[in-house]
C-alpha cells in the first residue's frame, strides 16, 4: 500500500469516484468513434478533460453529500 494517511482518505476516495465516473462516461461518450478506429485516442482525451472538471466537483461536493446521506438515513 502507499501508506497514504488515513486523514487523507477523502482526496483519494474523490480522485479515485471522479477518475472511474468519468472513465465509465467517456467511453459511453466516445462509442461512435469505434467505428472510426479512433475509440481509444477518443476516449482518453474525453477522460482526461472530464476528470479534470469533475476531480474539484468532487472534493467539494462529496463532504456535503455525506452529511446530507447521514441526516437521511439512521443506525
Amino acid at each position: 500500500m502507499l501508506g497514504i494517511p488515513r486523514r487523507y482518505s477523502h482526496f483519494v476516495f474523490s480522485v479515485i469516484q471522479s477518475g472511474l465516473t468519468c472513465a465509465i462516461a467517456s467511453a459511453v461518450a466516445s462509442y461512435p468513434a469505434l467505428a472510426t478506429q479512433q475509440f481509444v485516442a477518443h476516449w482518453l482525451l474525453a477522460w482526461l478533460v472530464s476528470w479534470a472538471a469533475m476531480l474539484p466537483v468532487v472534493l467539494l461536493a462529496a463532504p456535503m453529500i455525506r452529511s446530507v446521506s447521514l441526516r437521511l438515513t439512521r443506525e
